[in-house]
């Protein structure tokens, strides 16, 4: 039997764990419920199992019994992001989130299923690993940082050495045919920084404004010279993404509020970029307040760095996929996305690649879908055997290289 094979009949399983998850979406670090999930689907399978403390999160190893003894034994890491988002879903799916207020609208539970799914595979072919394979089921990764946390705990060494290659795989529901696997070297996807602004004014009367100070001008005037500084202040060939997402004041029309506040998410593609932008929001927002006389608390952090594959290992994977599926189902990214993965953090450290693998829905257009993030957002089931068969084959590829 072929590891794609193998696969293949597993998916009555993969889509039985992916829809329990879905309809149980958890937030965050802490995912108890998602936790147990996990752990039930590794049940019975022989590997190592290690659980957070910081967070809920499963790190998993399997010791190969193939080859010669070694002292250096090869390490390969295999990544799933596990949890939702705080999104009101809409899809109508008779397997649609019981949790209000929360949906896995960006296809961790896909990843959470079709990590899962290799767990079963590499156990099967254990014979072929002539080294170790650390599964790491992680928390967090919308905004909480949970690839962080999860390095700090260890999971990188989880082996008792430091992995040698890593891999990741994230979902699309649109913009690309079902089944494509898509990626590229150097920078995959942005660095990503957090934006949170209050105004400090003086509250009144509506009617008279010369007696009060109102902050709500002063961020409107912000939010628009927000957009004007990134045209202006950063190349065009270097681009920046600044979006405010959130725009609070006031309670009643005739009422000056007190205070006004805004948050936005920043996205830039170089150290450079990212470095003058903690320089030179707090600058223009600051400047702004004292024209007009206001106080104001700029709090600019810095969230993920970018995401940047190596060239090695996405040549590794778009082999594998050619060897599983055809040449013609990878495909090389132009540009990079505008998005962020806090998996960034364990490629700074780990030399490897993340790969994108439509899931758009096989009746969909790809132009049109909703995607990721969308409280509209569907996903197709039936690419998590070729998921978890592509996570399976880099690992037993890359451990039968390291092991020569």
């Amino acid at each position: 039997m072929t590891v794609l094979s193998d696969a293949q009949e597993l998916a009555g399983d993969l889509t039985d764990l992916r829809r329990r998850l879905h309809q149980e979406p958890e937030l965050g670090l802490h995912l108890p419920r998602t936790q147990e999930k996990v752990l039930e689907a590794l049940s019975g399978l022989p590997y190592e199992i290690t659980l957070g403390t910081d967070a809920t999160s499963v790190t998993a190893v399997l010791r190969g019994t193939g080859g010669e003894a070694s002292a250096v034994r090869p390490v390969v890491l295999l990544r799933g992001d596990m949890d939702a988002l705080p999104i009101q879903e809409h899809t109508g799916l008779d397997f649609s989130s019981r949790i209000d207020g929360a949906m896995h609208a960006c296809g961790h539970d896909l990843h959470t299923a079709m990590l899962a799914g290799a767990a079963t595979l590499l156990a099967h072919h254990r014979d072929r690993l002539v080294g170790d394979v650390v599964l790491m089921f992680q928390p967090g990764e919308e905004g909480f940082d949970g690839a962080g946390v999860m390095i700090r705990e260890g999971v990188l060494d989880a082996a008792g050495r430091r992995a040698d290659a890593a891999y990741g795989l994230h979902v699309m529901s649109a913009g690309a045919p079902n089944g494509q696997f898509m990626s590229r070297t150097g920078i995959l996807m942005s660095a990503s920084d957090g934006l949170t602004v209050t105004v400090h004014g003086a509250g009144g009367h509506g009617s008279a404004p010369h007696q009060a100070q109102d902050p709500v001008t002063v961020i409107a005037e912000m939010v628009t010279a927000l957009q004007v500084m990134v045209t202006r202040q950063f190349d065009m060939f270097d681009p920046v993404v600044l979006s405010v997402g959130v725009l609070q004041a006031g309670t009643k029309r005739n009422i000056i509020p007190e205070s006004a506040r805004l948050e936005a998410t920043v996205r830039s593609y170089t150290a450079q970029s990212q470095a003058k932008l903690q320089r030179v929001v707090p600058r223009l927002l600051e400047g702004i307040a004292a024209a007009h006389g206001l106080e104001v608390t700029v709090d600019y952090v810095t969230e993920y760095p970018l995401t940047i594959t190596d060239e090695g290992e996405t040549g590794r994977a778009e082999r594998v996929v050619g060897e599983l599926f055809g040449g013609q189902r990878f495909t090389r990214m132009i540009n990079p996305l505008s998005g962020s993965e806090d998996f960034s953090r364990v490629l700074a450290e780990v030399p490897g690649t993340f790969v994108f693998l439509s899931a758009l829905p096989r009746q969909a257009d790809a132009a049109t879908a909703a995607f990721n993030h969308s409280p509209a957002a569907t996903f197709d089931d039936d690419v998590m055997a070729d998921g978890a068969a592509l996570y399976t084959q880099l690992a037993l590829s890359r451990m039968a290289e390291l092991a020569v």
